[in-house]
């Protein structure tokens, strides 16, 4: 049971004509402006003429945005491939006349904490499967097993708000939003997997899940017709959202309601296809005959029998938020509005008496000049970039898109007030998205940022718990940080854990790709805890908040004795010990040197502004030395990259080795980074476990830095923060495995010694000031262990030497003979060499012999051999040195045989 059976029944082939396949570029022809859906209460009227607008969930369907299947997902992410796709496909939507939005999930909702739990379980499971198929078999793992790769989410905001897509992170409630920014913006469709978007009936309703890209550039997917639904069961729209809440969500879980299954005789079926058609079905029969839901009473009382039942409050809340989903729900639902607002709705959106309203969501970085140098940086490093060649004629299209892209930016007015300019910062459309994403899931919005400026205000004087060695504090957030933080989460231009920081007070961390049991690698977020204490110590100015306290001190109004403020943060982190029982708290530990308020690193405009959030985010990092901001060793796209491995090298216990830094770097600077045709041509020998974590490492530092960017006031431009200008994830398991046997850094960059310049440099920047600690490489396992795999052997110089035969022995090996018999090479018991024998040197052939692990000697068939005696016969042992049987070539044997 579940309201995901109402998806799966109208997926399933039991439901004739439930779901059709069409073609997206089809149905766009077909589309006028008098089909487009008309709503009085909509806040600005659909633009673009005869556009097919869909709105996409990004939930539903990650792995198609990725651009499917890859072999090497787990490798640590293909992103320039993932990008080529993403501009493919935005070239096939535009051709095609269609304009799409894509929302993410930017929410913390309290009431799916469980769903979200089990989501977490489900992945570890999963990850823990995908592990131990690497490391028995060495090769990809399975599609069944694909989880999305880490900073999946944030790559795709990136690369979908450069090519111009409108980006929206819900704040609130993520359905909710979406149906509601379905519905008042006039979009024809939505993408999604959801049964929730089954209940609210969207205008037409499409499958994610079989979105495909064809090679004739069609775009092909299923629609799932609601109305064949509600017809093959006889309901109506407003019994599918009784339906919906008497199946069990969030609200009102199936497990409480047991008792009311038995009433209707419904029974525990498996989850299958025929388990949720005879599950619906079933039900449908029950709810036929039920009241309106515009008589909530009379509603409860036929189902639970009585009013005063715990359940019937959270039921009439499930009913109704499927109703507030619907069409006719909508309109009730967003009725009140505030008259400000309202009076703002009715204003013409292309007026020309209007003036355009100030875009509050900039950060003072974020200048028009710093943005046309950026732009023009990033076409230069992706300007060598060569396309797949089964998509090599849409190249044209790309470069007219780019195109317009840069005369759109170059246009802008470089006006002082031009640093209020979030989306422009690099969107074709850059206009139209900001918009209209700045006014996305428009009764949230509203809400929230009012809610956030009526918190900061209730929390003018600061709330402290005082014990007599703690003293924690609830600091006070300013409105324009919580309204700018709003807005910039909306349109996707920040991390949505700093709001979530800022708002709540707490965060919510997904399992990563580790394992659990390795000892070679600490847990991932413990690694990067000592980071995120730094960011928080930014976000809720713990350095202000403490020079204030000393103050407060000298003047004699705080004792002498009280301990310092401290902030708390609670994170929702898995652990064997706390597996999500409870929230883990974490003080903020500020940076050492004063830095300046979140206001002065937000929005202050001078030089020494732009100074001192470059400086909290490299301290942030540990990495506050000349050397990394100096270009000649670390390029601007690859600062991010530096930061992150001088972050994991500073750590008290080594975790990389000195091959492994040199192959994060060597992939870095190789030219085929952005080949995407030669990626793709690229196959891997092996996949090392100790690579796949390494690279969940790497990703999950680039998500923690590009956090710590975001909370000092962005100083580093986002665009030369895409993770695509510097790793590659199936690039980087090829570039170890060379450096694990090569014979120095020149073999792993393929003999350029310009390139080995550049590595050099950058590993000198990202070692300054520190002792370096490598982690040592355990012994080699040859007997069929798993280091034995290609791919995985250690470099030959971490190899115990062995010592060749020759005729005369080192002084050392004496008394200690090499068997000369010849042996064989097993490996998990299959003779894979063998050698014969070397009669260089026979002394004490027999004694002491001493054999590598895996070798064998042959055993001797001649007499006198007795395997369960030792080895040899009753009387016989070593022979001693003697007369040799053989003829020497000497004076005394040639005289004797000449005689003879």
């Amino acid at each position: 049971m579940g309201v995901q059976d109402l998806q799966t029944f109208l997926a399933s082939p039991l439901l004739k004509g439930g779901s059709v396949s069409v073609d997206l570029l089809k149905i766009a022809k077909n589309v006028s402006q008098r089909q487009q859906p008309h709503n009085t209460n909509r806040k600005i009227r659909p633009l673009g003429g005869n556009k097919l607008k869909l709105i996409v969930d990004a939930e539903n369907c990650l792995d198609r945005l990725y651009g499917g299947y890859f072999s090497d997902w787990a490798c640590g992410g293909q992103w320039n491939r993932m990008v080529q796709f993403l501009s493919l496909l935005c070239g096939a939507l535009d051709r095609g006349n269609i304009e799409i939005a894509v929302v993410f999930n930017g929410t913390i909702e309290q009431c799916r904490m469980e769903e979200w739990k089990v989501e977490q379980a489900n992945i570890r499971q999963k990850v823990g499967m995908v592990l131990k198929h690497i490391n028995t078999k060495a090769t990809p793992p399975p599609k069944v097993w694909w989880t999305p790769p880490i900073y999946l989410r944030a790559a795709l905001r990136m690369a979908l708000r450069h090519l111009g897509i409108t980006v929206m992170c819900t704040m609130d409630d993520h359905h909710q939003e979406v149906i509601a920014y379905c519905r008042e913006y006039g979009f024809h469709g939505l993408l999604a997997d959801d049964a929730e978007y089954a209940a609210f009936d969207p205008p037409r309703y499409f499958s994610s899940q079989n979105l495909k890209l064809t090679y004739k550039s069609s775009i092909e997917t299923k629609e799932y017709m609601l109305s064949v639904l509600t017809k093959s069961i006889n309901v109506t729209q407003e019994q599918i959202c009784i339906m919906a809440a008497l199946l069990g969500n969030f609200l009102l879980p199936e497990s409480e309601l047991q008792d009311f299954y038995k009433k209707i005789d419904l029974v525990k079926r498996e989850r299958d296809e025929n388990g949720a058609s005879d599950n619906l079905k079933t039900l449908a029969d029950f709810v036929r005959g039920l009241p309106a839901p515009s008589n909530m009473d009379a509603l409860v009382i036929a189902v639970f029998g009585s009013l005063e039942d715990k359940r019937a409050s959270r039921f009439r809340q499930s009913v109704q938020y499927y109703l507030n989903g619907t069409a006719s729900g909508f309109l009730k639902y967003c009725a009140p509005v505030k008259p400000r607002q309202k009076q703002a709705s009715q204003k013409e959106p292309n007026s020309p008496k209007e003036e355009p309203e100030l875009d509050e969501s900039g950060f003072a970085s974020e200048t028009s000049e710093q943005q046309r140098e950026t732009l023009q940086n990033y076409h230069l490093l992706t300007s060598n970039s060569v396309l797949s060649s089964e998509f090599a004629e849409m190249d044209s299209l790309l470069k007219s898109a780019e195109e317009t892209l840069v005369a759109s930016i170059l246009d802008e007015s470089p006006t002082d007030t031009s640093r209020f300019n979030g989306v422009s910062n690099g969107g074709g459309s850059s206009s139209t998205t900001s918009s209209s994403v700045a006014s996305a899931a428009p009764k949230t919005n509203a809400q929230l940022a009012g809610a956030a400026v009526k918190s900061a205000k209730s929390t003018t004087s600061e709330h402290t718990t005082k014990s007599p060695s703690v003293n924690i504090v609830t600091p006070t957030v300013s409105p324009d940080v919580l309204r700018t933080a709003s807005l910039r989460h909306q349109k996707g231009l920040m991390a949505p854990t700093i709001l979530h920081v800022l708002s709540t007070q707490e965060v919510r961390l997904p399992c990563l790709m580790e394992d659990e049991g390795n000892r070679e690698f600490p847990p991932i977020y413990d690694v990067y805890l000592t980071l995120r204490q730094r960011v928080y110590a930014v976000l809720f100015n713990l350095h202000h908040l403490r020079y204030v306290h000393l103050k407060k001190k000298e003047n004699g109004d705080v004792a002498e004795d009280a301990p310092h403020p401290d902030v708390i943060v609670k994170e929702w982190v898995y652990s064997r010990s706390n597996p999500f029982q409870r929230p883990e708290e974490v003080k903020a530990e500020p940076l050492p040197w004063a830095v300046p308020t979140l206001q002065r690193l937000w929005f202050g405009p001078a030089l020494d502004d732009k100074r001192r959030r470059m400086r909290a985010f490299l301290s942030c990092l540990s990495s506050d030395t000349p050397l990394i901001l100096n270009t000649a060793y670390v390029p601007q796209h690859m600062l991010i990259m530096a930061c992150v491995l001088r972050y994991i090298m500073s750590q008290d216990k080594p975790i990389m080795r000195r091959n492994e830094l040199d192959a994060f770097l060597c992939q870095a600077f190789n030219p085929n980074l952005m080949n995407v045709q030669h990626l793709q041509e690229l196959t891997l020998n092996a996949v090392s476990s100790r690579g796949v974590q390494l690279a969940a490492l790497f990703m999950k530092g680039v998500d923690m830095a590009i956090l710590a960017n975001d909370a000092c006031g962005a100083p580093l431009p986002w665009l030369m923060c895409c993770p695509w200008l510097y790793f590659d994830g199936k690039l980087f398991h090829y570039t170890l495995a060379r450096a694990s046997h090569a014979k120095n850094i020149l073999e792993v960059c393929d003999n350029y010694i310009d390139r080995v310049v550049k590595v050099e440099r950058m590993r000198k920047a990202i070692l300054e000031g520190l002792e370096a600690k490598f982690a040592k490489i355990p012994p080699p396992q040859f007997a069929g262990g798993p280091m034995f795999r290609p791919g995985t052997v250690p470099p030959h110089h971490y190899l115990p030497a062995l010592q060749l035969q020759s005729g005369r022995p080192a002084p050392g090996l004496r008394g200690r003979p090499i068997p000369s018999r010849g042996g064989q090479l097993q490996v998990a018991g299959v003779v894979v060499g063998s050698w014969g024998a070397n009669y260089g040197y026979q002394g004490n052939a027999r004694q002491n012999q001493i054999l590598p692990a895996g070798m064998t000697v042959p055993r001797a068939r001649g007499r006198g051999f007795n395997p369960g005696s030792g080895g040899y016969g009753r009387g016989r042992g070593p022979q001693k040195p003697g007369q040799p049987t053989f003829p020497v070539g000497n004076r005394k044997n040639h005289q004797r045989r000449s005689s003879q």
